[in-house]
């Protein structure tokens, strides 16, 4: 098992390192502390790669023999990945969720941490600096939002849209596109998601009814898709599998309020694939 007392400890780790790496350097990044990786939108940070490089030493200090899967660092070493199908305690990181909207100036941005064990994830935090905005969950008790226990949304008015947040159709494969294209039909509302923590934590909080992505980096999902479940909510990919964290989804998925919003999300996405055929 491992110690509560570790879980304990994360926030006041997360909360100083993005204090020291990340506040300072909101609105006064310079130019060549931004890079592109794989793409003009694909970037990366300064601010990135120290809470990366902090968070690893930090947190495998805190449990001794874990290992860190996280963005940058996978991006070094895609080799790393393969902790997350070994027997070893694993952090997932995201260092900065949203760097797009980091970069310019915007509040849509936050740090992601999970910690998981064999493909299951045991415990999910995530700090939106601006607003202050810190969420934590461990498997099995809930999740708390700026230390309160988060409050269960309330019921969704039976004839108001469903709110989705997913990814752009016009930036995903074909067979993806079809399938999300299932979601524009009446008594949907779906819209391009932003940073994915906060689409995770705004279903957590009822903000928000589902979510449709066709990605699968577990940086991205980890922490949230243990918000979502831990506030009673239901995940599961296109082929009505659970997500594993190694990879190889079914995509798109959805992580949703409840069973029925689920249900509902799969079976649009499954319309838009036969639809097209």
């Amino acid at each position: 098992m491992i110690d509560v007392q570790v879980g304990a400890a994360v926030p006041e780790v997360i909360r100083r390192i993005v204090a020291e790496e990340v506040v300072p350097r909101r609105r006064r990044l310079a130019e060549h502390e931004v890079l592109r990786k794989t793409g003009p939108d694909d970037l990366v940070t300064i601010a990135d790669r120290e809470v990366e490089r902090r968070l690893t030493e930090e947190l495998t200090a805190l449990l001794p023999g874990s290992k860190v899967v996280g963005e940058e660092g996978v991006h070094e070493d895609p080799g790393r990945y393969a902790a997350l199908e070994g027997e070893d305690p694993v952090w997932i990181v995201d260092p900065v969720d949203g760097t797009r909207q980091f970069v310019r100036g915007e509040p849509g941005f936050c740090t992601l941490v999970a910690l998981a064990r064999a493909g299951r994830v045991l415990g999910a935090w995530l700090y939106a600096p601006v607003p202050d905005l810190f969420a934590e969950a461990w498997r099995g008790a809930g999740v708390r939002l700026n230390g309160a226990p988060l409050p269960a949304p309330t019921p969704r008015p039976w004839n108001e849209p469903l709110r989705v947040a997913c990814s752009d159709p016009d930036h995903v494969a074909p067979d993806q596109r079809r399938a999300l294209l299932g979601l524009w039909t009446e008594g949907v509302a779906p819209r391009p998601g932003g940073a994915a923590g906060l689409e995770y934590l705004r279903v957590a909080r009822g903000e928000l009814d589902a979510l449709a992505f066709s990605w699968e980096f577990p940086w991205d999902h980890a922490a949230g898709l243990l918000l979502v479940t831990e506030a009673g909510g239901v995940q599961r990919t296109v082929a009505g599998e659970p997500f594993r964290l190694a990879g190889g989804n079914a995509l798109p998925f959805t992580a949703a309020r409840d069973e029925a919003t689920a249900r509902r999300i799969l079976d649009l996405l499954a319309a838009g694939r036969t639809d097209a055929v």
